[in-house]
């Protein structure tokens, strides 16, 4: 059976509707399930904001020490900064980390503003990524989910959300491909490719880039697909009913294999850890498809 299909059958049995794009990074086979497809990305687009910071830093038009004060009015709740109870002082190079290894919305909020609004959006256009598309940062996603329920903060959203019609909930912008940040797998990969080839800015931005993706702490997607030798750097997104994660699987060998992987759920529940896991085996499905030889495809 083709991978493909495999990986259909994955997402069936759940069920979701999933979408998949895994490349050779080196070579360039792949392996698509709806690639072309535009999808939401939500925090996926981290990955240009910390390229777009790492390429600022090596250009020396930003200093990675410069301290940043988090102040009450900055957080937007979550994990990392964005938890935080009181001022806090940071420098913008743990900012970007916390920006990616915990998916830290306040700090990539703070980070954007620093770098400058409209860069990822720019940096998108220059790298060809002609159908990635950025609208703002985690501060203009969280106010268009509250303007669509009409609540007034995230306190009355929760208590909102979970009374919506599906109807309902799929006319929220979020949600919407053509109204919120988004893009398609295939050139999420294309993206990630550039990133490990030194393709997406000069080799110590990429590297510094590629660093900063080996630190996300969540593991139940893509990388609890893969052995414990098998080196899984990557970024989750996540709203209401959806899962994603993006990154580069690095095998000892020296294989290296860009995987994006998209499900969606009919239920509004994020914490649903079959959903990962079958995404994790689609990623894996994939990415052992590409490792055969070439004639097996």
């Amino acid at each position: 059976m083709a991978a493909a299909e495999r990986i259909r059958e994955t997402f069936a049995a759940i069920p979701v509707r999933g979408w998949l794009h895994a490349v050779d990074i080196d070579s360039g086979r792949e392996i698509a399930v709806d690639a072309g497809e535009q999808v939401v990305i939500a925090s996926i687009f981290k990955i240009l904001l910390a390229l777009e910071f790492c390429r600022q830093c090596a250009a020396g038009q930003l200093d990675p020490t410069e301290r940043v004060l988090v102040r009450a009015d900055d957080r937007l709740g979550g994990w990392g900064t964005a938890g935080c109870q009181d001022d806090i002082e940071i420098s913008l190079r743990d900012l970007a980390f916390f920006a990616m290894s915990v998916s830290d919305n306040t700090a990539a909020d703070l980070l954007l503003r620093r770098i400058g609004t409209d860069t990822p959006a720019l940096l998108a256009a220059e790298l060809g990524l002609d159908r990635t598309r950025v609208i703002g940062g985690p501060r203009e996603l969280l106010e268009s989910m509250l303007a669509d329920v009409g609540a007034a903060d995230g306190g009355e959203f929760a208590r909102i959300y979970p009374t919506l019609t599906r109807a309902q909930v799929s006319t929220m912008r979020v949600f919407r491909p053509d109204h919120t940040t988004s893009s398609t797998p295939r050139e999420i990969t294309d993206l990630l490719g550039r990133i490990w080839r030194d393709e997406a800015g000069v080799p110590a931005a990429c590297a510094a880039t590629r660093d900063l993706l080996r630190r996300q702490v969540f593991w139940t997607r893509l990388a609890a697909g893969f052995p414990d030798e098998v080196r899984v750097a990557s970024k989750t997104g996540t709203l209401p009913g959806l899962h994603m994660e993006a990154g580069v699987v690095e095998y000892p060998d020296g294989g290296r294999y860009a995987v994006a992987v998209f499900a969606r759920t009919e239920e509004p529940g994020a914490r649903r850890i079959d959903v990962d896991l079958a995404m994790s085996r689609a990623a894996r499905a994939a990415v052992d498809q590409l490792r055969m030889p070439a004639e097996v495809l």
